[in-house]
């Protein structure tokens, strides 16, 4: 799948105040600072479509991004949206923001409808952090969709990379009888994002066949 076309939409301090949910939607989440707007201008192949900050923390919203793109097999644009929201960890704001955000953030999660997976992003670097495992297993009780990306492949050697990825799912499995789909990447050898899109491009398709056959 190739993204043709990607647009900002709008950013949102609460779930009700989100773009009318009439298409499929795939938003991005991680720790402060775990390249997270990297990888989505991997995704669309664009740039600044997300700002990238040295200071974690700078996105404080729901952030909305309109795409366009199309397969090889495909004669029209399927249209998504891609959202990105605020990370978590130690971004040094205040305590009742930092509450406000996960309000937000929990709102939005638990209460998207058209929400099809949420790609919770892992900084590839680092063995299994507590805040990520508690998250993720969050996820499981609310029964929400997700895989888990690793980012910054290319900071570490590959031996390094895949012991931490190897040891997150050993980790995971202290809870999970099946892991979530996982994906390596690079931002900056631009890696492993087709097998992202590939993803979403398939989870479309579903989307697509079921709201067909409720339409007619």
């Amino acid at each position: 799948m190739i993204i043709h076309h990607a647009t900002y939409v709008i950013s949102s301090p609460k779930l009700e105040d989100c773009p009318k949910g009439d298409r499929p939607e795939y938003a991005f989440i991680g720790r402060s600072n775990v390249g997270k707007s990297s990888l989505i201008n991997l995704l669309t192949g664009m740039k600044q479509l997300a700002k990238i900050s040295a200071t974690p923390g700078k996105t404080q919203l729901i952030n909305h991004f309109s795409i366009q793109s199309k397969s090889s097999e495909q004669s029209k644009l399927e249209q998504w949206f891609l959202v990105d929201l605020p990370g978590y960890g130690f971004a040094k704001v205040s305590a009742s923001q930092r509450k406000g955000w996960e309000k937000m953030i929990d709102g939005y999660i638990r209460g998207r409808e058209n929400l099809l997976n949420l790609f919770v992003l892992v900084d590839a670097r680092h063995t299994p952090q507590e805040i990520d495992l508690k998250f993720i297993n969050r996820l499981g009780e609310w029964k929400i969709p997700f895989a888990i990306v690793f980012t910054k492949s290319d900071k570490e050697t590959q031996k390094v990379v895949s012991a931490n990825v190897k040891a997150f799912g050993d980790a995971l499995k202290k809870w999970w009888v099946e892991l979530p789909p996982i994906f390596i990447t690079s931002a900056e050898k631009r890696t492993g994002g087709k097998h992202i899109l590939g993803m979403i491009h398939e989870m479309n398709q579903t989307y697509k066949s079921a709201h067909s056959k409720v339409q007619s």
